[in-house]
């Protein structure tokens, strides 16, 4: 098989109209699903969280979908680490869906909120709110998936990822402006059929052209069969402490704030969790077939080429619309939520039509990603590795404390643990050649820590002493 090569001259007429006819669909659902709300003709609520109707199947089709528009980033860890990938951007995660899913989900339903940093203002404080909005905006923007559009366009049609990162995210601002939540939910339902199909397709042909798991095990490194897939135990205990970063992600939150009751999120999030499994095992598989099968390819590219080459006319396409899918149904909820955290809590006070706000906003984070994407130099581990590690290190400490022991922080310190956090990392990464090696993340995660167990122990210690008085 070729390393490189230009899909469409790949691509037949069948695989053309299947192509097409997949987007007309997903488009299609879009404009059923705004044309079907009824009565519930405008509002805040409406747009941003679905009138808090979202029942178990669409939260399970629109959660599950929302999890993997870096098909490249991931397919690239695979490439070159192998298993590796099925750990730290698997295993991790189930475990903190599970965790989310048990033991948040009653937690926050009692706030009625309708963004994670309002919720953290109802916990702690309006400083705080501001404090967590700035953090939430970084981490949920689509850089990786702005970038992955981009991809995909310069892969299919030959145009530059820099052209295709720009058409791609104003193709997508302009529907998800359009319908608002409402649009992504429905989009994402044929969205989460067709991607889940494509990477079990190319499993099911690539098992049939080439054997199991033995041929995998003649013709890959062992390091792809290991764990850790050669690097260091910290560097791989790391993406742990990342995948934690899922119990103050963003699109959780919105799901969850969105369910029709507590009990459609918590079941949703384990039956998502399920069908993520399935999916992982699918996409580790399949780009390990393509390393395996051409070792000299580019590592974020080999499994698109790979699968484009090995399946038949018509399969073709399907699986070229089921990467659009997999990358469109992150890329308009990402957009969407780093719009609503522009619109609702930072601008909601000085704009009073915030859905409006909103629409403007969307292009204006477009851009943002866009110039983002460009300064990491298109590397998805850095990207993911760099706003991962801040939401995380910043951010999931007092929010756990704040689950765990309501009312004991207080609105300054949870500023000051986040904001301190978030220096102390800056200033080790930028004074890296001056110290031993160890990833910033550990510093913000171990600074939060200790400043919040402080705070609580000398609180506990003055209680005591006001009491014996």
């Amino acid at each position: 098989m070729k390393s490189s090569l230009v899909v469409y001259e790949y691509l037949s007429a069948a695989d053309w109209f299947v192509f097409i006819l997949i987007l007309a669909l997903t488009f299609g659902a879009a404009i059923y699903g705004h044309a079907i709300k009824g009565k519930n003709k405008g509002g805040v609520l409406e747009y941003m969280l679905m009138g808090r109707k979202l029942t178990l199947p669409m939260f399970v089709a629109t959660l599950t979908a929302t999890w993997y528009g870096g098909i490249f980033g991931v397919n690239e860890i695979t490439f070159n680490y192998g298993i590796f990938n099925f750990i730290t951007q698997g295993v991790f995660w189930y475990i903190a869906y599970i965790i989310f899913a048990l033991f948040i989900v009653r937690k926050i339903s009692k706030y009625d909120s309708v963004t994670l940093p309002e919720l953290t203002g109802k916990m702690f404080g309006p400083k705080s709110a501001k404090t967590a909005a700035v953090f939430t905006f970084f981490y949920i923007m689509p850089i990786a998936y702005v970038l992955s559009i981009g991809m995909f366009l310069n892969m299919v049609l030959g145009i530059s990822t820099l052209h295709g990162m720009i058409f791609g995210a104003l193709f997508t601002c302009l529907y998800s402006a359009w319908g608002g939540f409402r649009a992504v939910v429905f989009s994402e339902i044929v969205q989460f059929v067709v991607m889940c199909s494509a990477v079990l397709i190319v499993v099911l042909f690539s098992v049939h052209a080439f054997g199991g798991i033995s041929f995998l095990r003649a013709e890959l490194p062992a390091s792809h069969f290991s764990l850790t897939g050669g690097n260091s135990v910290l560097s791989t205990i790391i993406w742990g402490f990342i995948a934690l970063a899922t119990l103050v992600d963003p699109s959780f939150y919105q799901r969850c704030f969105a369910a029709k009751s507590t009990e459609v999120a918590r079941k949703g999030i384990l039956i998502s969790t399920v069908i993520w499994i399935c999916f992982d095992i699918c996409t580790t598989l399949g780009a390990l077939y393509a390393r395996a099968v051409i070792p000299q390819g580019e590592p974020a590219y080999a499994y698109f080429f790979y699968a484009v080459q090995l399946l038949p006319v018509g399969l073709k396409g399907f699986f070229v619309a089921g990467i659009l899918a997999i990358i469109l149904s992150t890329l308009d909820s990402f957009m969407f939520i780093a719009s609503n955290t522009l619109s609702y809590d930072f601008l909601r006070n000085k704009f009073k039509n915030v859905v409006l706000t909103n629409r403007i906003a969307m292009f204006a984070v477009s851009a943002l990603c866009i110039a983002l994407a460009l300064l990491f130099k298109g590397s998805f581990k850095t990207i993911w590795l760099t706003l991962g590690s801040y939401m995380a290190a910043c951010l999931l400490i007092p929010m756990l404390f704040g689950y765990v022991r309501p009312g004991k922080i207080s609105d300054k310190l949870f500023c000051f643990s986040s904001i301190t956090s978030a220096l102390l990392m800056t200033l080790w990464a930028v004074t890296a050649k001056y110290h031993f090696e160890l990833d910033g993340f550990y510093i913000g995660l171990l600074t939060s820590i200790i400043i919040l167990s402080v705070s609580l122990i000398y609180g506990k210690q003055n209680a005591k002493s006001v009491n014996n008085l």
